[in-house]
């Protein structure tokens, strides 16, 4: 099978490639010629097309051959204006689809999110499945924008272009410089995190990295699956104050402990989302605190995944076995200091 990946010099969509390699594809990736291509460089076989989601020749150029679309490329952040987050979420995923079918492509798979279906309003969602419906109002415009591409993505689902759409959540492993991990551990290294848990447990679903890309690689090829979303996630879920002081415990940071008042985090976070809608700070920064950002903190949320462990795979990387990889990783690199770099 010959593949197409975006989002490749990223996180996730390096260990896609990866994946789609140890299954025996052919590997070829969408990227731009200023992206960090060093680890994708060491993938033996591996054909590079430079492209934008928002040049449609390139994604055209890009298609060639192609049997099969791992969409993972994403606008994943708190900055930026509806217009960058409506081009890069929803029209970049309808113009790649559209490259995808004219090129003769017959599977397309999209990296959606759990944070779809993150509503305005809300509280704990334990073990909820993919019934779950999207809400009246999101929380965010990144929540927003997957949830409009992903109706978009399972809309095209025919007969001879087959769609899924894959919803892993909090992603986390080796080679993530910027994601949740990183970020928190970055405040705990500095003693700067707040224990935001309210003296109440948080129950939340995580996804190691490989556990997400072997999910994509069998999704380009299961059978009865067009059409159709599925949440991906590791075995069990984890408590995520308790994770998080494990965390803090391996790389020598403070433990979360001091406590702040719900009541003054949502006023600053209200306050926060409402400048940042705003064109300049939207554009150019991230709010120091968002409704999103204290909801993924604050709010259990853990998912039902039988039907992905029917109709997909079961995630073969438990919680203590990713921990030591990670760990085995952050040493390779040298040290903790450079797993928080980017996000220092």
């Amino acid at each position: 099978m010959k593949v197409l990946v975006t989002g490749a010099s990223g996180f996730l969509g390096s260990h896609i490639v990866d994946a789609c390699a140890r299954a025996g594809d052919e590997v070829r990736v969408l990227v731009r010629k200023d992206s960090d291509l060093s680890h994708l460089r060491t993938v033996a076989g591996i054909e590079f097309a430079y492209g934008d989601l928002r040049d449609a020749a390139s994604l055209r150029r890009a298609m060639d051959g192609i049997d099969a679309v791992h969409h993972s490329a994403a606008r994943v952040t708190d900055r930026g204006t509806r217009a960058q987050f409506q081009d890069e979420n929803v029209s970049g995923t309808e113009r790649l689809m559209s490259a995808a079918q004219e090129a003769g492509a017959r599977r397309f798979v999209f990296i959606s999110s759990p944070s779809a279906l993150m509503g305005i309003r809300g509280g704990d969602r334990l073990d909820i499945d993919e019934s779950e419906p999207f809400p009246a109002r999101h929380l965010n415009l990144y929540s927003e924008t997957k949830a409009a591409a992903e109706r978009l993505v399972l809309a095209a689902d025919r007969a001879d272009f087959t769609t899924v759409a894959l919803r892993p959540r909090a992603v986390w492993g080796p080679r993530d410089h910027s994601g949740f991990m990183p970020r928190l551990l970055a405040k705990m290294m500095t003693g700067s995190l707040p224990d935001l848990s309210g003296g109440r447990r948080v129950y939340a679903s995580l996804c190691y990295c490989e556990n997400a890309a072997d999910a994509c690689v069998r999704a380009a090829r299961a059978d009865g699956v067009g059409g159709r979303a599925y949440f991906i996630a590791d075995q069990q879920p984890v408590e995520i104050w308790s994770t998080l002081a494990g965390l803090a415990e391996r790389f020598g940071g403070s433990p979360p402990t001091k406590r702040v008042s719900h009541s003054v985090l949502r006023a600053i976070a209200f306050t926060a989302d409402m400048v940042w809608k705003l064109p300049w700070p939207a554009k150019h920064s991230s709010p120091p605190l968002s409704r999103y950002s204290l909801a993924l903190l604050t709010r259990s949320a853990t998912y039902d995944t039988s039907a992905a462990r029917r109709d997909l795979t079961a995630p073969r990387v438990d919680h203590e076995a990713g921990m030591g990889r990670l760990e085995a990783w952050i040493d390779s690199i040298g040290g903790v200091n450079e797993f928080i770099r980017k996000v220092r």
